[in-house]
């Protein structure tokens, strides 16, 4: 007999603890009181096009998202991962010695990433996100998105969770920025439910980044 759909299994007591410590000293700063379970991890890791070899991660926490990638297939020196609290950058380094590790804000990616020697190798295939968005300001949603799509390929694709009922991400800014979103999964048992969504660049604006790609090379 099949045992009862539960809750995912929560992160080790330690890493909780450390995510936890964390949100009671920034609330506003950290998107939620506890990492991200099993379920949302899942679906997130989904959402990775087909053949995705290089990812930068933004707001690594204490680093669910990295290890499901680096169980996925992607190589440490294909995954660029940036938190900006300092006390999770260190806990980061410390459990990934052979990930690219920053610490800074996303929305200075574009410079991180070039200062890191990340964007040697070529834009990144996808972004996963666990910033929290939707208590951000119009503005720094745009720079952020800006900074994310200035690091990915043309046909490149960010991933993002959010706790809210829609995407984190006004419409009038998406169109602004020439995005385009759909809804991924809806995780139940993450403490509390999250929804995927994935952000892409409108067609047209991802055929001129490929011309200019192209004239660059």
């Amino acid at each position: 007999m099949t045992s009862p759909t539960r809750p995912d299994v929560r992160a080790a007591a330690p890493e909780a603890w450390t995510f936890f410590r964390q949100w009671l000293k920034n609330p506003l700063g950290i998107a939620a009181l506890s990492p991200s379970g099993r379920q949302l991890t899942r679906q997130m890791i989904s959402e990775l096009p087909h053949g995705t070899r290089r990812v930068i991660e933004l707001g690594g926490g204490t680093g669910v998202f990295t290890r499901a990638m680096l169980a996925h297939g992607i190589a440490p020196r294909d995954l660029l991962v940036l938190e900006l609290n300092e006390a999770l950058y260190q806990h980061l380094r410390a459990h990934f010695p052979d990930v690219r590790v920053e610490c800074g804000d996303a929305r200075e990616l574009k410079a991180i990433a070039q200062r890191d020697g990340y964007l040697e190798g070529g834009p990144a295939d996808a972004i996963i996100s666990g910033l929290g968005l939707l208590s951000m300001s119009r503005q720094t949603q745009a720079e952020i998105l800006q900074a994310a799509f200035s690091a990915l390929k043309p046909d490149g694709r960010l991933i993002q969770f959010t706790y809210g009922p829609k995407s984190p991400v006004p419409r009038d800014l998406l169109d602004e920025l020439d995005l385009s979103v759909r809804r991924g999964g809806f995780a139940w048992w993450n403490v509390p439910p999250a929804s995927v969504y994935v952000y892409t660049r409108n067609r047209s604006r991802a055929v001129q980044a490929v011309k200019v790609a192209t004239k660059k090379s």
